[in-house]
């Protein structure tokens, strides 16, 4: 009797000589279902892999893959730290921004959506931040070290992501303002997370 691999939704048929042990049944990385252009969104729904959400949550998993790079350069635990929760709540975003309007109550019964206390506690992290060096007050050429230019090549993809998601609401496809003005917030924080990694190097001023 032929063996069945599953993946994701598909099921695929192949010899029994093929395996018989615990992975008889596993899931493949690859689907094909997005080989026409198109990719599925959290609850449900295809829309163009080019489409406003797509963008958006496109750009803002870059963002939490700069911020692991920061994270696998700096020596910093504070910085690690601090960085490592930035992700997890990019995650979460991410999955909002993935989520058609018309299944956001799903998108509620499993996560948190952005919160105003959300951004609050960012301007806090910035304003304990700046109590502890004095911020540069000229231009400053990112890449001071690794870790600072990380985090700054992450602030960028943040400032991107944060265009894709105003564009969402400006056509009327964004659920929740409030991921407009953690960006925005977020994007300040990082570009003082930069600074204060190189808070005891010669700074490089861009003019």
């Amino acid at each position: 009797m032929a063996a069945l691999y599953i993946v994701t939704s598909k099921v695929l048929r192949v010899s029994s000589s093929t395996s018989n042990t615990s992975d008889e049944f596993r899931k493949r990385v690859y689907t094909k279902f997005g080989d026409a252009g198109e990719t599925s969104l959290l609850y449900g729904g295809r829309v163009s892999k080019n489409g406003l959400n797509t963008e958006a949550y496109g750009i803002t998993d870059e963002a939490v893959s700069a911020m692991g790079l920061a994270r696998a350069m700096t020596s910093n635990p504070k910085v690690n730290d601090l960085l490592r929760q930035l992700q997890r709540d990019l995650f979460t975003i991410a999955a909002e921004l993935a989520t058609d309007p018309d299944k956001y109550e799903l998108f509620q019964q499993h996560f948190k959506p952005v919160t105003a206390e959300m951004v609050t506690s960012l301007e806090e992290t910035i304003d304990s931040l700046e109590e502890e060096f004095e911020m540069p007050k000229v231009f400053i050429l990112p890449g001071g070290s690794q870790a600072s230019a990380a985090i700054d090549l992450a602030r960028c993809v943040i400032r991107t992501a944060e265009r894709r998601v105003v564009a969402m609401a400006e056509a009327d496809v964004l659920t929740n303002g409030l991921i407009m003005a953690y960006l925005n917030r977020l994007g300040d924080l990082l570009f003082v997370l930069a600074r204060y990694e190189d808070r005891d190097i010669p700074i490089e001023r861009a003019t």
